[in-house]
């Protein structure tokens, strides 16, 4: 967790000025039973009213004053902890946008959304506690400790008995606590992804009547977090009786010994009250300290947690003398590229090699699990290659900034995916700068113009999470033209087609070709019919090349494409 404390350097002022703050406050409540003894053994035994009422008028002051310094600690101490919770989930936030795919399949995404929230809120509370709590509750001990034994030094060793004990409770309960805390996280990371999963697939489990189903993962998830938290809860329950029982138990004890002293003259009645005010000052101060040690263990498995990803180093990341790539425009090649996802036996994809350039149009075909989409997300550099190399306009990937390489792309997914907001929001997502104008252009050689405009607020219409309120259909075409308002130097178009009828996908495919004619398209496709006016057509088969040509071509010469188009179209159509 002190790794952790690095976030908190644009603060350090506001540190300084609670600790600052805390000291007073300490000084201010350790002195107050000085006086009330003072009033004591002196006004009251005296009857000297002057005396009581000026002595109770400075313990007023200095009781104003460590209020002051208590109010403004709390509210610097709330502000710094605030702050370092913002800086922290940024940091967290960025780390995890530069992971690769690996990265994230690696820790898992609902841990990943409790590791930003939970866990760093985790954190955030126990930093408030150690800077109004464990920085003061120091102070308050050694501070009770030093006046008590200046009151009555005799009287002092009720301490030494009182003291090991309850440090020994603290630490036996503490010990106990903290493996219980990190099962706690985990088990929490298991609630929201039984909780995710139902709400993301809510029309899968209604469609095949697997609510009861739900139901009962969701309970036995639930039923085992709460069974980790009660036990935890039971450990602690215990820790405020036995502080109390120490403490009532104290308070006898000083005034047992303390009414011994008394009525042998060594000691004031003053003294004895000022010295029970400092026992409980101490024992206060150790109730604090133990309500630390409830928290903390938490916040320590939130820390290694947190600070797991931070460490996370990301396996796709930027070379340290990265290469322009604007000496030549929308080439792409692939040199005997071979890619394997990590943990399998077999690659996904074995010595592809093929060349793209502006004008052309290269489609890929083939069965399911050949290796088509795992092909195109190699160019963005989604993830890494094994052997071989990938050049865009003459430059190895690995070698290009992901930000250069990325904004020469225009990127739509084979599972459309779109943000709440408008419309126009959605497409502008493409490139944040586009005017109107460019974004209805975009849109209308989509083919979405129709559907918009039937929308209430036509672009102004709002898009619900998911895009929900949506066709599939609708929702590919949106992605179409947030990669057509982008004008890139290169179109993948993974799948893109798949979700539109014969009829729209024709019109949409005349439309691009204005479009893109000076730009180079990668299309990947299961229906022959999108396939066949490429100037070339790669056939996949189980990772590899199994042909490359014309439709006509390879109708010739590819066994795997004439099976593929023979089970799509007719005789007449194929002729």
């Amino acid at each position: 967790m002190i790794k952790l404390f690095r976030f908190l350097k644009p603060y350090a002022i506001s540190v300084a000025a609670v600790l600052v703050l805390l000291f007073f406050q300490s000084l201010a409540e350790l002195y107050l039973p000085t006086l009330l003894s003072d009033i004591v053994d002196t006004g009251i035994v005296k009857g000297d009213t002057q005396y009581i009422i000026s002595v109770g008028g400075l313990m007023l002051l200095v009781a104003a004053g460590g209020a002051v310094c208590t109010v403004l600690a709390s509210f610097l101490s709330a502000k710094t902890a605030t702050g370092f919770g913002k800086n922290l989930r940024s940091r967290v936030f960025s780390q995890v946008e530069s992971y690769s795919l690996h990265e994230f399949d690696k820790i898992g995404t609902a841990s990943l959304i409790t590791r930003t929230t939970n866990d760093i809120t985790q954190i955030q509370q126990v930093l408030i506690m150690i800077m109004r709590m464990m920085v003061s509750a120091p102070m308050m001990a050694i501070g009770g400790i030093i006046m008590a034994v200046s009151k009555d030094a005799t009287l002092s060793l009720v301490f030494i008995v009182v003291l090991p004990l309850l440090a020994a409770a603290i630490f036996i309960i503490v010990k106990k606590s903290i493996p219980l805390f990190r099962s706690m996280q985990i088990k929490l990371d298991k609630l929201n992804l039984v909780l995710r999963e139902n709400l993301t697939g809510i029309r899968v489990i209604r469609a095949f009547n697997r609510l009861d189903h739900e139901k009962k993962r969701f309970n036995e998830a639930n039923r085992d977090l709460t069974c980790t938290a009660i036990k935890v809860n039971k450990l602690m329950a215990v820790m405020m009786p036995i502080m109390m029982l120490m403490m009532n138990f104290t308070t006898i004890a000083i005034v047992w010994f303390g009414g011994i002293r008394i009525d042998h003259g060594d000691m004031q009645v003053g003294d004895m009250m000022a010295f029970i005010q400092y026992a409980m000052q101490i024992m206060f101060s150790l109730i604090m300290v133990s309500m630390m040690f409830v928290m903390i263990p938490r916040a320590e498995a939130s820390a290694v947690r947190i600070n797991e990803v931070l460490g996370t180093a990301p396996e796709i990341k930027d070379t340290a003398k990265v290469k322009r790539a604007d000496s030549k425009k929308g080439f792409v090649e692939f040199n005997n590229v071979t890619f394997s996802y990590p943990g399998a036996e077999q690659p996904a994809i074995s010595n592809i090699s093929f060349s793209a350039g502006p004008g052309e149009v290269i489609a890929i075909i083939g069965g399911t699990g050949s290796g088509k989409s795992t092909m195109l997300s190699l160019i963005p550099r989604f993830f890494d290659i094994d052997s071989g190399s990938i050049l865009v306009n003459g430059v190895d990937v690995r070698e290009m900034s992901q930000e250069s390489l990325r904004a020469k792309i225009g990127f739509v997914p084979q599972k459309a995916v779109l943000f709440t907001g408008t419309i126009a929001d959605n497409i502008r997502f493409g490139k944040e700068d586009a005017t109107d104008e460019t974004v209805k252009r975009a849109a209308e050689t989509a083919q979405a113009t129709e559907f918009i405009a039937n929308m209430k607020d036509g672009f102004d219409s709002v898009i619900a999470q998911g895009g929900t309120n949506i066709s599939g259909g609708q929702k590919q075409r949106l992605s179409i033209a947030r990669a057509l308002v982008r004008k890139p130097e290169i179109y993948v178009f993974d799948d893109t087609f798949s979700a539109l009828d014969f009829k729209t996908d024709a019109r949409l495919r005349i439309a691009l070709k204005k479009e893109i004619k000076d730009s180079t398209v990668l299309i990947v496709a299961h229906r022959v019919s999108t396939v066949m006016d490429a100037d070339r057509i790669l056939v996949m088969d189980d990772g590899v090349i199994a042909g490359i040509g014309n439709h006509k071509e390879l109708l010739k010469t590819c066994t795997v494409y004439r099976e593929i188009v023979s089970s799509q179209l007719s005789e007449e159509e194929i002729a």
